[in-house]
């Protein structure tokens, strides 16, 4: 496993104006030395939205931040906080009464407005949290807040729990009224399930778009990244993603986004989420591979998202990649109790473009080939066709190892 705390600053990174991050240490979990305390801050108000967990046992920050994008109608706010390593969810009153002081204390660190951050945890489930380290936590990212790679890539340290790197994406529009830049960040190795899972991500940009403009662009980049990947099917308690938009990009007086600005902000979107996503899966506990699973030809998107789902989620199937078993009965099988309406024999699957199954009937391979190209390639591309219908996806999951078992049997001892 890589370390953990020597995690380098890229230079490459696209930063949005008018932002500043941080992340300290403050001993959530008792380790002096880790980062677990995270400041996304903004020098002007911003509009927001968020997508949160499925699950209906949700945390007290997802009822915290939900509640004040509602109330506030997605407006006015001045940032983000996130501890790690405690995930303050089955807490009760006294959850969510941190919860709130959490955003408080981050409103007067960063020097805003009370009320004006959106707050989100994780870690382990049902420990109250530890106010005076979060409190010297939050002071202390308040002091070191900066405009910089360095900056950030502290705080995507702070939110990791079992993660092995951070996860950035970042992406710049050209437009004559200003160059519009999102800067994205997420965490996420394990209790990965499509409706999202023990996962948080967040998107801070520059762009001058309205939370009306925000809301529908989230959900449709979440529905075809964070939600089209399974590490092994758990819905958490305390999934969030956040996007917040200062509108720096431009000059007060430009207005918002135009259609054509608004169409290139939600394509970037989108492929910072996707990137986020990869990574989440790239990074699963204990993986030995990243799958990618390519349905096509269904009836419509949600058909082929479907069948991805099932199949992603299949241990038969996650057990055969990690022993590198070209065993594509378990594929196709799972796709056909997936509950999505097609023909067998307009099925095929192919793995890295080498075909196993075609049109409903096996192909001729040379197994021990493709069980070693399985077993030397840590990315691995099943593509599977139902029918020639206009539906498509691209998921993301991972094998199932010995590893992930133990790293999952001995998580709170």
């Amino acid at each position: 496993m890589a370390d953990k705390s020597a995690v380098a600053a890229d230079d490459k990174w696209q930063l949005a104006k008018g932002w500043r991050f941080s992340g300290e240490a403050c001993g959530m979990r008792g380790d002096q030395g880790r980062r677990d305390m995270a400041l996304f801050v903004s020098d002007a108000p911003a509009n927001a939205a968020g997508v949160f967990t499925t699950n209906l046992v949700h945390a007290a920050p997802v009822k915290v931040s939900r509640a004040a994008i509602a109330e506030q109608g997605g407006r006015g706010f001045r940032g983000v906080v996130i501890c790690s390593g405690n995930a303050n969810a089955c807490t009760g009153a006294q959850g969510m009464a941190d919860a709130a002081a959490m955003r408080d204390l981050a409103s007067q660190a960063a020097g805003t407005p009370q009320g004006s951050f959106l707050v989100a945890s994780t870690g382990v489930i049902g420990r109250k949290l530890p106010m005076e380290r979060v409190r010297s936590g939050i002071q202390a990212a308040g002091k070191t807040l900066a405009p910089s790679p360095d900056g950030l890539s502290h705080a995507a340290e702070a939110i990791m729990t079992t993660d092995t790197r951070i996860k950035v994406s970042t992406r710049r529009i050209d437009h004559p009224k200003g160059a519009i830049t999102l800067t994205g960040v997420a965490k996420g190795a394990a209790m990965i399930g499509p409706n999202m899972a023990t996962m948080l991500a967040c998107v801070f940009t520059d762009a001058p778009a309205t939370h009306e403009q925000l809301r529908p662009a989230l959900k449709s980049a979440v529905d075809r990244s964070f939600h089209c990947v399974s590490v092994e099917g758990h819905t958490s308690t305390n999934d969030t993603v956040f996007v917040l938009a200062n509108g720096l990009a431009w000059r007060p007086d430009a207005g918002h986004l135009d259609a054509s600005a608004l169409q290139a902000f939600n394509q970037a979107l989108e492929e910072v989420c996707r990137d986020l996503a990869r990574a989440i899966a790239e990074d699963a506990e204990g993986a030995g591979h990243l799958v990618v699973l390519e349905v096509k030809g269904a009836a419509d998107e949600h058909s082929a998202r479907t069948v991805a789902h099932r199949v992603a989620e299949s241990a038969l199937v996650k057990t055969a990649v990690h022993g590198a078993d070209p065993n594509w009965g378990r594929i196709v099988s799972a796709a056909g109790y997936a509950g999505v309406k097609f023909h067998e024999e307009d099925v095929s699957l192919e793995v890295d473009g080498i075909p196993l199954f075609r049109n409903g009937e096996p192909v001729d391979f040379d197994a021990k080939a493709v069980s070693a190209h399985m077993r030397n390639n840590r990315r691995l591309t099943f593509s599977l066709t139902l029918g020639s219908g206009p539906g498509h996806c691209t998921f993301y999951t991972c094998d199932m190892t010995e590893e992930y078992i133990r790293l999952n049997s001995d998580y709170t001892t």
